[in-house]
């Protein structure tokens, strides 16, 4: 049973690729891209999902739209479970979740107008009858603060900052209840995030969205979402409220990420120590036995090795998996 204020609930997703070889394509492998993560997100909220490079968020973001079908486990979009869906289904409630794709430059196709971009999924569902697109496009245009006079541009005659509003129009255009953000403003000069945030913020309060913001940057996730999971590997290490999470990480990965982040006082910043991790991220094809993280970590014992820490509520709201929390 899912709780009324939950949208998302994540359940164990498993995201494996297979690695082919030779001429009649054995499989020899698998890349663990994703593997055994669980989590929810409550209506009306941002969840952050923050982790190095290669560590899966962006997977996982793919796997709950349904872009790749998971391995295994399920993703329960408001108490529906998307993995059962085909066709017709899983059309209409995609309607309900969108994407807003990480490179501005990549994700908007060069040869279509604003107004064919923005209108597509509009025609596609069907929700407006063709000859009102050009005003509900305006009015999108006009909602994340671009203007409307810009219509019949092409992509390649706007700035990363403008080419990602569009890609954030485009994002609105179904009035979706759930967003999920992959990693927004990381390809846009940083004068230029704060405002992307700030517009999301705004959507947010405006439309009653829910973001799912996958992000590196720790401090940027922390200005803009209200639970923060931190992701290593395939597996989610800990998962907290914001200030929580931030006053009180509980997990050495969490306090080694966190040891990196600056601090505006130059005082508190001269006192501090980093915590610089041994050696590099392990391969996602032979990920460690036991804690993913071991490898690297500064605490690590015999039994890290032999299991798997569970997964667990050490107080209130926060979850962590490791032995020694």
């Amino acid at each position: 049973m899912m709780n009324d204020n939950v949208l998302l609930k994540v359940d164990n997703l498993v995201q494996y690729f297979p690695i082919r070889r030779g001429v009649l394509q054995h499989t020899v492998g698998y890349v663990h891209a994703v593997d055994g993560i669980s989590f929810e997100v409550h209506k009306g909220e941002t969840l952050g999902l923050v982790g190095e490079s290669g560590c899966g968020k962006t997977t996982t973001g793919r796997s709950i739209l349904q872009l790749y079908k998971p391995t295994s486990g399920n993703v329960y979009f408001d108490g529906v479970n998307l993995v059962d869906l085909k066709g017709e289904k899983i059309r209409v409630l995609r309607r309900r979740i969108q994407m807003i794709f990480q490179d501005p430059y990549a994700s908007l196709n060069p040869r279509m107008t604003v107004e064919e971009i923005i209108s597509e999924p509009l025609l596609i569902h069907k929700i407006i009858d063709s000859s009102k697109t050009r005003d509900r496009v305006k009015e999108l245009l006009e909602l994340v603060r671009l203007n409307p006079a810009y219509i019949d541009r092409y992509p390649h005659e706007f700035s990363g900052g403008q080419r990602q509003r569009i890609g954030v129009a485009r994002a609105l255009a179904l009035n979706p209840d759930l967003i999920v953000c992959d990693e927004p403003i990381s390809a846009l000069d940083v004068s230029v995030q704060a405002q992307i945030v700030n517009l999301l913020e705004d959507l947010q309060k405006e439309m009653g969205l829910t973001y799912l913001f996958i992000a590196h940057d720790l401090s940027v996730v922390r200005h803009i979402s209200n639970r923060v999971a931190v992701m290593y590997l395939g597996v989610i290490m800990e998962l907290a409220d914001r200030d929580e999470l931030y006053k009180n990480p509980l997990h050495p990965y969490t306090t080694a990420l966190l040891s990196a982040v600056p601090i505006p006082d130059p005082e508190i910043e001269e006192k501090r120590k980093r915590i610089i991790l041994e050696g590099d991220v392990p391969s996602p094809v032979n990920p460690p036995s036991g804690c993913r993280f071991r490898t690297r970590c500064p605490i690590a014992k015999e039994i890290c090795a032999q299991e798997r820490p569970a997964w667990r509520e050490v107080k209130k709201g926060h979850f962590v998996a490791c032995h020694f929390a």
